[in-house]
């Protein structure tokens, strides 16, 4: 029970950065914040599933690619931003 709440916070919290985020792209149209926001929404996303697999590991690898694509794409934004 502890660990549902404690995901749900996680999760909220990952939803929230997300929105602030994507609100400070709409206003000064940053590709980096794009990329932030995107990926904190997947990330969010991505916690959620956790509540409906039963023994979160090694074998079930697209919970770790999706997280592995919202890490790339952080390091996309922040690539582009310093290109720019």
């Amino acid at each position: 029970m502890v660990n549902g709440f404690l995901l749900g916070i996680v999760v909220t919290s990952s939803l929230v950065a997300g929105g602030f985020f994507l609100k400070f792209w709409r206003q000064t149209r940053d590709q980096l914040f794009l990329g932030f926001g995107v990926a904190f929404i997947l990330e969010g996303v991505n916690r959620i599933a956790f509540l409906y697999v039963d023994q979160p590991g090694a074998e079930n690898t697209g919970i770790y690619v999706v997280r592995l694509v919202s890490y790339l794409l952080i390091l996309a934004a922040i690539a582009l931003k310093n290109r720019a």
